[in-house]
């Protein structure tokens, strides 16, 4: 499992949409499409792949994942809410997406957020995460050679691998079971408001 520190860089996992590449001016879908193909375009894992698609901007709009376009251009607010939901949904249900970014759409339409300050945290948290990610699978790694070299007859580079897959896949599990019930825990206090 040499190439794995290969596999990782050619990822593009520091790949996000600042701040500063986020235009003052509303765009027109096409341009907003345009803006992630070109952020974003590192991070496919297969060339025919779509970052953003005019039918899934549209499915976020009648979904109302994102507060209501105006004019059929997209603010700044809405590339944020975007960004959010592309990194959202690698691991979570649209619905999920939905409750989770429910309270935050409200607060842009009653202006109770301060969305770039809020984005930036976002943004902090990830490129900490990042760097947490790449420690964290070199531990794995070391883990997996151990468990090879101690419980295997054969020193496979193929059971490496399928036992590196698992493990990854597991954790990731493991997150994403966590982030669910804290959506869920969103859903309950709503839900808890809505009924006093």
């Amino acid at each position: 499992m040499e190439n794995i520190k290969q596999i990782i860089e050619q990822l593009g996992l520091e790949t996000s949409l600042s701040l500063e590449e986020i235009p003052q001016i509303d765009l027109y879908m096409d341009q907003v499409i345009q803006l992630f193909e070109n952020k974003f375009t590192e991070t496919k894992r297969n060339e025919d792949d779509k970052i953003l698609t005019k039918t899934m901007i549209n499915n976020y709009a009648k979904g109302k994942l994102i507060f209501p376009i105006h004019n059929k251009k997209y603010s700044k607010e809405h590339l944020i809410l975007i960004s959010l939901i592309y990194q959202l949904k690698g691991a979570l249900s649209i619905n999920d997406i939905k409750a989770t970014l429910a309270g935050i759409n409200q607060k842009i339409i009653t202006e109770q957020i301060e969305l770039d300050s809020f984005y930036q945290s976002y943004l902090n948290l990830t490129h900490q995460n990042v760097k947490d990610f790449k420690d964290d699978v070199k531990d794995r790694v070391r883990g997996v050679q151990e468990e090879i070299s101690v419980n295997q007859k054969e020193n496979s580079p193929y059971l490496e691998q399928v036992l590196m897959i698992s493990s990854l896949v597991h954790m990731s599990n493991l997150y994403r079971k966590v982030a669910e019930k804290l959506v869920d825990q969103i859903t309950e206090e709503k839900e808890a408001k809505r009924h006093k």
